[in-house]
């Protein structure tokens, strides 16, 4: 069910392309250069691809929801995991920027440690 719904999505995302590109504009610079709407029924077929293009794009919200409701539960497994991995990452490399070196505190009575010695070579 997952992969005929996900194949139904890819088919509807064509046809959106399609049909928003069989439209003609119906306002701006190009319009002023195109023919009449209303000349032999152009006005019933641009009603009819701007209902179509709702249609199908309310298709691709349900079938989206319905895909996810039936995702396997290995791919939910398995997305979860990766999210919690990042997760863990991010965590890990905000606490190395927080704390990136541990240097030594200088004693509270005022006394200047020493410089360390050079090593004998």
């Amino acid at each position: 069910m997952y992969i005929f719904c996900i194949i139904l999505i890819l088919i509807a995302s064509i046809l959106i392309v399609l049909a928003v590109l069989a439209q003609n504009p119906k306002s701006g610079m190009a319009a002023n250069f195109g023919a009449s709407n209303q000349v032999m029924g152009v006005r019933q077929t641009s009603d009819f691809l701007e209902k179509f293009t709702w249609v199908l794009a309310i298709s691709i919200v349900v079938l989206s929801l319905i895909a996810t409701m039936t995702m396997p539960r290995e791919n939910i497994a398995r997305s979860k995991s990766a999210v919690d991995r990042a997760i863990e990452q991010q965590g890990q490399d905000n606490q190395n920027l927080q704390n990136p070196i541990q240097m030594p505190m200088a004693p509270a009575s005022g006394e200047v440690p020493a410089a360390p010695e050079a090593p004998a070579q």
